[in-house]
């Protein structure tokens, strides 16, 4: 099979992945599950993973080097173990990124990202920028007959992180209270329409792109900025005094600092994006109550009930296609902010 295999970490970039031929996977245990890749999304985490911010979080006895990358994948069903009923060969499903084990206490509760014995394709295994990957029953889920993997894809990772974040803020913001939703790429723009599904708040989205503004407005944002050197104090003028809510999914060049600062009293700064850091003085913690709390990926029930919401055409995925081939060229755009919502790799 064809894949594209990262050889080398460099923190500039400098480098590309190299497309080769590699073997097809095989099922070895009862549960395996080889998947056909119809779609694999490009993320921003594949970005930090070549520059090397992974290497020692993702396994540091040991090298990956090379493997393959890519952990938001849907295709069809290739193969199956001797223990997989769920599913069988030409089913079209979308994988959630972790493959678990279903018996550790993380599993039971049903968070799946706290599997004990996790194996995670595309960052410590080998991933979907390939025709073929190896995942197991638990991770798959059956599309509706009339959604395409190639529709899809990002949605495992990049959709229900957006997605687990928008219930945690839903869950306490009130209708009329505000929600910032800053950076409306791959992730900000599913956040929008979800917080638009679960929630009777008003929304402020925020980004320097034009065309990532053009998009957050066409999917029913209230409000829209720029992102300027004002932005704290244009949302505090549009709010009467702060947002209930600030989503960050930059985390990242500032934007990290600004965001909680955007705030009114009691509020919470949901932190998705990552790479910087926050330094918010304990004073202005206590006095304005102020919460910052970590969301990470959803769970497989998350990502059930946001397949429902696509399926229904609720939350839609905007996406830009490459093939397999011009994956360099992929992540080139994608480094340089030329793709708009999300590109997507089709082998």
């Amino acid at each position: 099979m064809r894949a594209a295999r990262l050889y080398s970490y460099d923190e500039h970039m400098n480098i590309d992945l190299v497309v080769e031929d590699r073997p097809v996977p095989q099922v070895s245990r009862p549960g395996d599950v080889i998947v056909r890749v119809g779609a694999a999304g490009l993320c921003r985490t594949d970005l930090h993973i070549i520059e090397g911010v992974w290497k020692d979080i993702q396994d540091p006895q040991r090298t990956l080097l090379p493997y393959i990358l890519g952990h938001e994948n849907a295709g069809w069903v290739e193969d199956v173990g001797p223990g997989v009923t769920s599913v069988k060969r030409g089913d079209a499903v979308i994988c959630h990124p972790l493959r678990t084990c279903g018996v550790c206490l993380g599993c039971r509760r049903g968070e799946d990202m706290y599997c004990e014995s996790s194996s995670f394709p595309g960052l410590n295994s080998d991933g979907g920028f390939a025709e073929y990957l190896l995942t197991n029953e638990r991770a798959l889920i059956k599309l509706n007959p009339n959604v395409a993997p190639m529709e899809v894809a990002p949605l495992a990772d990049a959709g229900i992180t957006a997605y687990r974040v928008a219930k945690k803020a839903a869950r306490q913001l009130m209708p009329g209270q505000y929600c910032v939703v800053l950076g409306v790429g791959g992730l900000g723009h599913v956040a929008l329409q979800s917080l638009h599904e679960l929630c009777g708040a008003r929304t402020i989205a925020v980004d320097r792109s034009p065309a990532a503004r053009k998009l957050a407005k066409d999917l029913g944002a209230h409000h829209v900025l720029d992102g300027g050197d004002n932005v704290v104090q244009e949302v505090k003028e549009l709010t009467r005094g702060g947002a209930h809510a600030v989503i960050d999914f930059v985390g990242e060049l500032g934007a990290e600092q600004i965001s909680w600062q955007m705030l009114r009293q009691g509020g919470t700064h949901y932190i998705v994006g990552y790479g910087g850091e926050v330094h918010v003085p304990t004073v202005h913690m206590v006095i304005s109550e102020i919460a910052i709390a970590g969301s990470l990926v959803g769970n497989y029930t998350e990502l059930v009930e946001l397949m429902e919401l696509n399926a229904e055409g609720r939350v839609k995925l905007h996406a830009q296609q490459y093939a397999l081939k011009d994956i360099n060229t992929a992540i080139r755009d994608f480094k340089n902010r030329q793709i708009v919502g999300r590109g997507v790799i089709v082998p």
